[in-house]
């Protein structure tokens, strides 16, 4: 398709190409806002590899009944209406990898912008949260954590 015939569908489907201008700005946004958000999004087996090599903590933002019924082995439950970067459980990892967990990602992501604001250095969130955890079929381990 040469450049002429491209104006000239775009003139004839005014709605498709508002849209596709749209769709591909939205995305580009999106892969800046990214670059620019302090902190990375880990897939479930990258967790594994960072607790594995470098001694992550994982934090579980989770309500208690939720965390108690099954989180990543490792994992520490701090309430998100207790969750304070400054806390004793939480500032001596300061230079550690950090990684939060929620139920979809979404709230991790919030309290992920606190820890960078915080100054901790390697900050992550678990992709898809819990429920991405358990769709890569990764054990889970029930009950309250130990420590």
């Amino acid at each position: 398709m040469n450049p002429e015939e491209l104006l000239a569908f775009a003139g004839r489907h005014e709605l498709l190409s508002i849209a596709l201008v749209g769709l591909t700005l939205a995305i580009i946004g999106n892969e800046i806002a990214q670059l620019f958000r302090g902190y990375k999004v880990l897939r479930p087996a990258a967790l594994t590899a960072l607790i594995n090599r470098d001694n992550a903590l994982v934090v579980d933002l989770r309500p208690m009944a939720d965390f108690e019924k099954g989180h990543v082995p490792g994992s520490k439950n701090v309430q998100m209406s207790q969750f304070d970067p400054e806390s004793k459980q939480l500032a001596p990892a300061k230079s550690l990898p950090v990684v939060l967990v929620c139920k979809t990602g979404q709230t991790a992501a919030g309290a992920a912008r606190r820890l960078k604001k915080a100054g901790f250095e390697h900050v992550h969130v678990l992709d898809g949260g819990i429920g991405g955890w358990q769709q890569a079929d990764l054990p889970l381990v029930k009950g309250r954590a130990r420590g």
